[in-house]
């Protein structure tokens, strides 16, 4: 189609963008900054998306010694079934639901709300689904050059894959070094009494102590800005805020550092549809709390990211990141406490001291086979309590992700993947719990609808 017919239909596809803003992202988005904090100027007051999501394993179990049965008995570990509920290995759910209001009240003030409704970690609240307020805040602008302020719940400075709206995920499944060492499960800082000790230090938290998720958002005030050069751009994000559930109303003294560096390249484009090479480096610190003691919790990575056009035939991108942490390290529980278990099978380990690590990587790429069509790859690794390895509680996630992606509109799209996952559990026994669990492990298939009203 050309003329002035396409034109016009261009232009108000382009009006569309700029007016739906920070949350109705896509691939090409990089300055998250500028995306996701500060609103366009001409914003619909309400607006939303909702994501249906079909997952299927093979619910391979695992034969676990029962020390009171005197026996093996056969269990699904939780790896093999889908969270938040793990009580299937094959289901279908809703999983975000969110509802979002934003606005201007002055030419220098703006606000963004958003509530999640959806079936995930960041509803489930001791054990119990529970609706958010995942977003809550006000950005002012021109008050001070070089500087924009932000006030209250806020995505925290952080990882790529952390930061980037709902419209630039292109796999149903999250890498794992980003949901086992950023998507931080919080705990109840003063249980009625202290968490049972587990093994190398760790305490075992039971779920009925388990808060949820922050969807890697925290109370607190943010300073950014950008800064452009012709086809050169700066931008950066530092804020201090709070560490602690906003769902769970568990919000401590212990504070939350955290800041982002980034540079780019612009290619050409705007908004969200920019062409770039985008590099950052990030670093979080906290301080949770338990029974009285600040821990350390400390967070740090870089990456960079190549972006060549959008909903265009040959459209790509290459995108890695490294990360690695120190000290509040989490493994989520292997199997369900109905088993009769041992407690450390069915509880959250928590390794609290600094000393105790995590590293970990993904790399991944995509490209526009038509305009609508998008085949993605992805290799995800992390490395968990590798200053374990002689106790036994070293685990190391390797997954193979092949996806591809139906673009509708920019805003609505299918995505399905396969996820060819293996766990390894370095210097475990043969017969122990770890090493069953690790070779149960099945591949994943994930397919999800992305649709924005």
């Amino acid at each position: 189609m050309n003329g002035p017919v396409a034109a016009k239909r261009r232009l108000a596809i382009a009006l569309a963008v700029s007016s739906i803003g920070i949350c109705f992202t896509t691939a090409s988005a990089a300055n998250w900054f500028k995306i996701q904090d500060t609103n366009a100027k001409n914003v619909p007051l309400i607006s939303g998306f909702i994501e249906p999501d079909v997952f299927a394993m093979a619910g391979t179990p695992a034969e676990i010694y029962n020390p009171a049965l005197k026996r093996y008995i056969s269990a699904v570990p939780h790896d093999n079934l889908v969270g938040p509920n793990f009580s299937n290995s094959t289901t279908g759910i809703i999983q975000r639901a969110r509802l979002m209001i934003r606005g201007w009240i002055n030419p220098h003030i703006s606000y963004f709300f958003a509530g999640e409704f959806g079936n995930n970690a960041a509803t489930m609240v001791r054990g119990q689904y529970t609706p958010q307020l995942q977003d809550g805040r006000f950005t002012f602008s021109g008050y001070v050059p070089g500087v924009r302020i932000e006030a209250g719940i806020i995505r925290a400075p952080s990882a790529e894959d952390a930061m980037n709206g709902y419209m630039s995920y292109n796999y149903v499944v999250f890498p794992t070094v980003i949901n086992q060492l950023m998507l931080q499960p919080f705990y109840e800082a003063s249980p009625s009494s202290p968490y049972a000790t587990g093994p190398s230090g760790s305490v075992l938290v039971p779920s009925s102590e388990a808060l949820g998720v922050n969807a890697f958002r925290y109370p607190g005030i943010q300073l950014f800005d950008w800064k452009t050069w012709g086809h050169w751009q700066v931008a950066y994000g530092a804020m201090v805020g709070m560490y602690g559930s906003v769902a769970a109303g568990n919000l401590s003294n212990s504070p939350l550092y955290a800041a982002r560096l980034q540079g780019s390249y612009i290619f050409g484009g705007h908004g969200p549809f920019r062409s770039d090479v985008t590099a950052w480096v990030w670093y979080q610190n906290a301080q949770p709390d338990y029974l009285g003691h600040a821990y350390t919790m400390q967070r740090e990575g870089a990456g960079f990211q190549y972006l060549q056009g959008y909903m265009h035939q040959w459209g790509r991108r290459l995108k890695f990141e490294y990360m690695r942490g120190n000290g509040w390290i989490s493994a989520p529980a292997a199997f369900s406490q109905a088993l009769g278990l041992q407690p450390a099978l069915y509880n959250d380990q928590l390794y609290t001291n600094i000393n105790n690590t995590a590293n970990g990587y993904y790399i991944e790429g995509g490209l526009f086979l038509t305009k609508r069509i998008e085949a993605d790859v992805r290799y995800d690794y992390y490395n968990r309590l590798p200053n374990l390895e002689a106790a036994g509680q070293e685990r190391i996630f390797k997954t193979w992700a092949l996806a591809l992606q139906y673009h509708f509109t920019p805003f609505t799209k299918l995505m399905a993947g396969y996820y060819f996952r293996t766990l390894k559990a370095p210097g475990v026994a043969p017969n122990s719990p770890g090493a069953a669990v690790s070779a149960a492990t099945d591949n994943e298939f994930a397919m999800q609808a992305m649709i924005s009203f």
